[in-house]
């Protein structure tokens, strides 16, 4: 038995790694709601910093969830719904009083408010607006005058702008009267009398130029994003400038918002596991792992399991045809799995590699030959070194003729596999399509059917059958 004194001494010491550990802090936590120590759970939640409330919060139940928000103070709260997922605080909008809602509904960024309005029923979602001021309804209506999905849903209308004829010092005066409303004031756009952009400056550059310094000879080129543009465009061009701040503009070049880069990469983020999710036969969670009802993770895999399976009926169909073959040679069906996962595994290699060059601007659909040319010349090496590997190994083992059958098979394999994995994102992206969504489940279906063709055929080639 453990004496007290142990006792307190483990909790001290669990007490601090929970500090560090969200499982640890999640498990105290649960403990104290568990004996309904609200006091106790509230003091212990105080303590924490808000990133590990969040990770505790989406690791909870969703009973649980709503109870510990509550017991939060309100720039805790403030800081902790920030940064959750829009799902979760949709959860948590449907489990606080009216007040409280409105009061964290009002609190958030424009930006971040169009991003919870899409997750909320819409007479949820149409109370709050109505609750808001003029101001705040009129910032938030105009990111939601964006499609979804474009870069003027993610951007901020809250900024701070100078003029090319301002001082530098007048600049400076400006940013101290609105810093309080600014989303950031690091990089301030420039715009004209017609709020057109025609540059932009960094507040270090202000800070160190003489008082009566005009902007306009310290200002630099901007790097703009289009307000219908797609918003991971946008976020990709912003990373790879390195940008503080980029220049939302309309199609006048009137200046509509900024996108910050915290916002560029949480934009990009969810690119990642979107593509991730879809690269691997499922939808994207719209929550948290731990936060996902089962009935939603099924959601989100089943209907890829349903078009794979179909795609593996037309397997079966191509195994009945060449049956006879099969009869006649029972060690061709030993090597069917071979044949399938290394046309699907060196087909979804070249998809994933030319769904990345795309992503990141490398390839365009205008450089498909030199693509396929690439994965030609790839998926031929590849087949070559297989194939050699595959003739030695079959041959030793089943002889010399099924060992050039697997050779050859392999060799004329990879590179079909490999051409058609990189030809499938371009294709994808030339039909408007997710090159993630089109290009796995196609693969997967077309190379295991044309793989056993092709091994089928060299077969009967090879041994006279």
């Amino acid at each position: 038995m453990t004496a007290p004194g142990d006792e307190r001494d483990e909790w001290t010491d669990d007490s601090e790694r929970s500090l560090r550990d969200p499982v640890i802090a999640a498990r105290r936590i649960d403990a104290l709601l568990d004996s309904e120590d609200l006091h106790g759970a509230a003091d212990l939640a105080e303590g924490l910093p808000p990133w590990l409330l969040v990770d505790i919060l989406e690791r909870s139940g969703a009973k649980d969830r709503a109870v510990l928000f509550r017991l939060l103070s309100k720039g805790t709260a403030h800081v902790v719904f920030e940064a959750l997922d829009p799902p979760l605080q949709s959860e948590l909008i449907s489990a606080l009083h009216a007040d409280r809602v409105n009061q964290i509904f009002t609190d958030l960024d424009p930006d971040d408010r169009a991003g919870l309005i899409d997750e909320l029923p819409a007479h949820v979602a149409t109370r709050l607006l109505r609750e808001l001021s003029r101001d705040e309804q009129a910032l938030t209506a105009a990111i939601l005058d964006y499609p979804v999905g474009s870069v003027g849903r993610r951007m901020s209308p809250e900024y701070v702008s100078t003029h090319p004829d301002t001082t530098a010092g007048e600049t400076l005066e400006r940013v101290r009267q609105r810093i309080d409303q600014a989303e950031t004031i690091y990089a301030l756009p420039v715009t004209d009398d017609q709020r057109r952009l025609v540059g932009i400056i960094g507040l270090r550059s202000v800070m160190r130029a003489a008082p009566d310094t005009p902007i306009r000879e310290l200002m630099n080129e901007a790097i703009t994003a289009r307000a219908r543009e797609s918003a991971e465009t946008a976020a990709r061009r912003s990373a790879d400038e390195r940008l503080i701040v980029m220049p939302v503009v309309d199609d006048e070049r009137r200046l509509v918002g900024i996108l910050t880069f915290d916002d560029a990469l949480r934009i990009l983020e969810d690119a990642e596991t979107e593509d991730t999710a879809r690269a691997g036969g499922a939808e994207p969670l719209r929550a948290p792992y731990l936060a996902t009802p089962v009935r939603s993770l099924v959601r989100s895999r089943v209907v890829w399991l349903l078009v794979l399976a179909l795609g593996a009926a037309l397997t079966v169909q191509v195994l009945e045809v060449f049956e006879g073959t099969i009869e006649q040679v029972v060690v061709l069906s030993l090597f069917v799995p071979l044949i399938i996962g290394t046309g699907g595994n060196t087909g979804n290699q070249a998809a994933t590699t030319v769904t990345r060059a795309l992503a990141l601007g490398d390839v365009t659909p205008r450089d498909t030959l030199r693509v396929v040319t690439q994965e030609v010349r790839a998926g031929l090496t590849l087949g070559l070194i297989l194939g050699a590997v595959g003739w030695l190994v079959a041959g030793v083992v089943y002889g010399a003729d099924m060992g050039m059958v697997i050779g050859l098979t392999l060799l004329v394999l990879c590179t079909i596999a490999a051409t058609v994995g990189g030809l499938m994102p371009l294709l994808a992206q030339a039909v408007r399509a997710d090159p993630a969504v089109f290009s796995n489940p196609f693969i997967t279906t077309f190379v295991d059917a044309t793989g056993l063709i092709v091994y089928f055929l060299i077969a009967r080639a090879v041994l006279g059958l």
